[in-house]
């Protein structure tokens, strides 16, 4: 058995980019700035270090939530993550990005929160059960 859950806090890189598949799906996609705390070891001192995670919504959420996620808001993902390659100019790439199945905005405006509650709504209509 394996786990794959991902769990992060941290605030918008830029706002959300929102598009759609040919097959009509929304598609949400962003980056989170996440704070790593490490002890330099040739100062002593505590310092953080930022790292970038790309982020994809799907769905009605992506469409209710794409205009909340704007740069510098701070959110907390929770979700899954996919490793994805291709290749670009001939070389080969490859990424790790978190498929969020929740988010929360953090220091919402009432707009915001009302869309928050919208999206969770509209996402449990989807469940055939």
């Amino acid at each position: 058995m394996s786990i794959n859950r991902a769990i992060i806090s941290g605030n918008l890189t830029a706002d959300a980019e929102l598009r759609t598949t040919t097959s009509g799906t929304s598609v949400a996609s962003f980056s989170i700035a996440v704070n790593e705390r490490y002890k330099n070891q040739q100062s002593g001192q505590w310092e953080d270090r930022a790292n970038f995670i790309p982020v994809t919504l799907f769905g009605k959420r992506a469409e209710s939530l794409a205009q909340y996620l704007k740069k510098g808001k701070k959110v907390n993902v929770d979700g899954r993550l996919r490793w994805s390659q291709w290749q670009q100019d001939g070389k080969n790439r490859s990424k790790i990005e978190v498929i969020a199945d929740d988010i929360e905005l953090l220091s919402q405006s009432r707009e915001s929160k009302q869309a928050t509650q919208e999206a969770a709504f509209d996402f449990d209509d989807d469940i055939p059960f």
